[in-house]
């Protein structure tokens, strides 16, 4: 039986690259699972409670 590792947060960097798979239609719980986090680190970034000024540097990016 394979053990998964829950991580606890997202790096600001991460948090970016949350915004992009959400701009490119992924669901939460999919990034989520992408980085290994529980879905709720996920909404706290995009209802920027953690990592403010996240969005505003992913849509440079985008």
């Amino acid at each position: 039986m394979a053990t998964h590792q829950i991580r606890k947060s997202l790096t600001y960097s991460e948090a970016i690259e949350v915004w992009k798979l959400r701009a490119e239609g992924s669901f939460q719980h999919n990034i989520a699972a992408k980085f290994g986090v529980n879905p709720a680190r996920v909404n706290d970034v995009l209802k920027e409670r953690k990592h403010v000024g996240s969005r505003t540097s992913a849509g440079e990016i985008i």
